[in-house]
């Protein structure tokens, strides 16, 4: 049985590729804060609750709605949230503000930290602020070797 043989091929042609369009977008920094027309929802940190808390403090007739509009329109960053989760951190306000004074670092987060075994954490804690006044530099894997 004959062995069939292909017929030899010219190699193709180097592919050219379309010049790339230049959007605008890419021509601006980019940025965190959401643009004013925006209705897209993003979690809220700690510290916007606790901004939101203090104006519904402030103001204990005006109705949940309202509240909802003037953090939307706020013109130095809105805060956009909605009606429904303003009345569920409402009712949650004491455990937000247990947080607050359990770990003011806790500010700038949007979930809780949940530590399992708090006397490892401690005992972490306490080795790392030895290490900084020592002078040494603490990095993850040592944390996790630890």
């Amino acid at each position: 049985m004959p062995s069939e043989k292909r017929k030899p091929r010219d190699k193709p042609a180097q592919y050219n590729q379309p010049a790339k369009k230049q959007n605008k977008k890419q021509e601006l920094p980019s940025t965190s804060a959401q643009l004013a027309q925006s209705t897209t929802r993003s979690n809220l940190t700690l510290s916007d609750w606790m901004t939101v808390f203090a104006y519904v403090d402030s103001h204990p007739t005006t109705p949940q709605n309202s509240i909802v509009n003037h953090f939307r329109t706020l013109k130095s960053g809105p805060l956009v949230f909605t009606q429904a989760t303003l009345s569920r951190k409402l009712h949650s306000r004491l455990a937000l503000e247990a947080r607050v004074n359990d770990n003011p670092n806790a500010l700038s987060s949007k979930r809780p930290r949940i530590v399992t075994r708090p006397d490892v954490e401690q005992a972490l804690i306490l080795w790392v602020r030895q290490m900084e006044n020592k002078g040494e530099m603490v990095s993850g894997p040592m944390l996790q070797e630890k």
